[in-house]
């Protein structure tokens, strides 16, 4: 029997990496800002962006191979010398900074406060999807075509509570994969993500001043355009996986 669920917090990565995810498919979203970045750096010529947890891992990374770009924030923030150490990286976490320009033929290392955390959580999994707004048709395109036994829609977050830009999202996927999966398989959590995105998806702009993350990236002029960005939806035409550590498109 296939079964849709949706998880909407960190405290429920601690459970997910303890669980056999061998048959299950994973999408992760973290719309504000990290897949949506993500996303969009492929788009534009990037070779592969390589998620990792801590800051030190990715000047690790850097210390291996000089070719290598950072990118990454905290609070919001691109991470600055002050905080590795040593250099500032290359990007934030804006998806409007991976020009091609800037990113074509380059490989990137990411660290986000949870976009990043959510991807590892899942890495039992059979496979690892990107999730954004800018590509959820051709998402659930692939899903319906692959029809895998176990969906589960990974939403990575604010700090450790449940964010509603990343639950709109996954309710919008499930929304156009629903008849795919029988109602007796499709848990509680995947009908309330349903059902707020039902409720909310012909403004969700105007529903980012109910999300924590949507208000603090608003209130900061460098950043607020950001959240409209990550808000148009089917921008983009193709899908990316985490596969061996390095997400790439599919």
């Amino acid at each position: 029997m296939k079964t849709l669920e949706v998880l909407f917090s960190p405290p429920e990565f601690v459970a997910l990496r303890q669980r056999d995810l061998s048959d299950s498919t994973c999408v992760v979203f973290d719309i504000l800002r990290a897949t949506t970045s993500m996303m969009m750096a492929l788009a534009n010529g990037a070779t592969g962006m390589i998620p990792v947890t801590q800051i030190s891992e990715a000047i690790a990374l850097r210390e291996k191979n000089g070719g290598l770009l950072l990118a990454g924030e905290r609070e919001g923030i691109r991470i600055r010398a002050a905080q590795t150490g040593s250099i500032d990286f290359d990007f934030g976490n804006s998806p409007q900074e991976f020009t091609s320009d800037r990113v074509r033929h380059k490989t990137i290392a990411i660290t986000t406060t949870n976009g990043t955390r959510a991807l590892q959580a899942c890495a039992g999994a059979k496979e690892i999807l990107i999730g954004s707004f800018l590509n959820l048709q051709p998402l659930a395109n692939w899903l319906i075509e692959r029809s895998p036994e176990h969906l589960i829609l990974v939403c990575s977050g604010t700090h450790e509570q449940a964010a509603l830009e990343d639950t709109l999202a996954a309710g919008g996927l499930c929304e156009k994969v629903w008849r795919h999966y029988a109602e007796e398989a499709v848990a509680d959590s995947a009908e309330i993500a349903r059902r707020v995105y039902s409720s909310m998806q012909s403004d969700l702009l105007g529903a980012m001043n109910h999300s924590q993350n949507g208000r603090r990236l608003l209130a900061n002029d460098a950043l607020r355009s950001d959240v409209a960005f990550c808000l148009q939806r089917e921008t983009l035409s193709f899908i990316a996986e985490c596969k061996d550590g390095v997400v790439r498109k599919a």
